[in-house]
């Protein structure tokens, strides 16, 4: 099993603790930055950052839908952890300043892929799926909180 690992980043034009604060508020912002591949959202304890756990599930490709329960943690400023029971999947949310009233949000997903040839195509072509489903969860991310 190798590690696969998938990354997206995006300049946003807000101060960094108003991005943060909207990715960290999973009782109410949170929710609406979701792509059409999330589904059945629930937070379940929480909901503001450390502490929280939320349920959703994640439609990446017609046939692969990933039933998600994270664990929300927040190891330092500007980072937030979603540790997924029901798989070794980890995204990490990382906001840091990028010049004068703006953010850079990285998003960082690893996760221990298969084996074999089926783990070789998952290893080429997943990062690119999650690339894109997460650039669009960037994109509404930065339509909230530009306003």
């Amino acid at each position: 099993m190798a590690q696969v690992e998938a990354v997206t980043e995006r300049i946003i034009t807000a101060q960094p603790d108003d991005v943060f604060d909207a990715l960290a508020d999973y009782n109410g912002t949170r929710e609406k930055l979701l792509s059409e591949h999330f589904s059945e959202y629930e937070v379940r304890e929480g909901g503001d950052g450390e502490g929280t756990l939320v349920h959703w599930k994640l439609q990446a490709t017609s046939k692969r839908i990933r039933d998600c329960l994270l664990e929300v943690g927040e190891p330092t400023d500007g980072e937030l952890v979603e540790k997924d029971r029901n798989s070794s999947m980890v995204t990490t949310w990382t906001v840091t300043p990028a010049g004068e009233g703006k953010s850079r949000v990285v998003v960082t997903t690893v996760w221990n892929g298969a084996g074999g040839i089926g783990g070789f195509f998952e290893k080429t072509f997943a990062p690119k799926g999650l690339g894109r489903i997460y650039d669009a969860v960037l994109a509404n991310l930065a339509a909230e909180v530009e306003k």
